[in-house]
């Protein structure tokens, strides 16, 4: 098998992952260049199709997506191929900047860059979690809001079950919730009708 055939996947999985500042969403417009509009792998509608299943499974989406278009040019080892073409280097770029700066950790200079960073994680972390707070607030509601917020802190800080267990039970609760709340309004109503 000749690897000359994987040159315009490994090409342009290279360019997606080295050139996709930002994560997944910004790596899209990337990915649809590349399989649409230079190598032809897909149509317009066929990438939306793909967009659409790798938006709906759990996982880093450009990955998702970019393990589907290298099975569907070259099969499953052209999946595999298209993963770590994309993905190897940005990581050996990461392990780099690593080493580099576990070798300048005594480093005045590295050391404030870093201290320099952990606010700005901070705030990012803190908007990120008063966004889904308030979405929280306005879709479920006052009291379930605080109700699942105090259940989540209790579960995660006080008795430290692991997030991913936390997470799966309000998943599957999810999948309950709106029928729980009609049954609580129709029960208020009935209430109200009664008295």
């Amino acid at each position: 098998m000749s690897w000359k055939v994987y040159s315009g996947l490994v090409t342009g999985m290279v360019r997606t992952g080295i050139l996709g500042y930002g994560g997944g969403p910004s790596v899209i417009p990337l990915i649809r260049y590349e399989a649409v509009t230079r190598y032809k792998w897909v149509s317009d509608e066929e990438f939306g199709e793909i967009l659409a299943i790798a938006n709906a499974l759990p996982g880093p989406i450009a990955t998702k997506m970019i393990a589907y278009l290298g099975y569907k040019t070259k099969g499953l080892l052209g999946a595999i191929v298209a993963v770590l073409a994309h993905i190897l280097p940005t990581s050996i770029a990461i392990i780099a900047l690593l080493g580099s700066m576990y070798a300048l950790r005594e480093s005045k200079v590295v050391a404030g860059m870093v201290a320099a960073v952990r606010p700005v994680i901070f705030v990012m972390l803190g908007m990120m979690a008063y966004e889904f707070a308030k979405k929280a607030w306005k879709g479920l509601g006052k009291a379930f809001a605080l109700l699942f917020g105090v259940i989540a802190f209790v579960l995660l800080l006080l008795l430290d079950v692991h997030p991913g267990i936390v997470i799966a039970v309000f998943l599957v609760y999810g999948f309950f919730h709106f029928d729980v709340v009609q049954r609580f309004k129709s029960k208020d109503n009935a209430d109200k009708g009664v008295s």
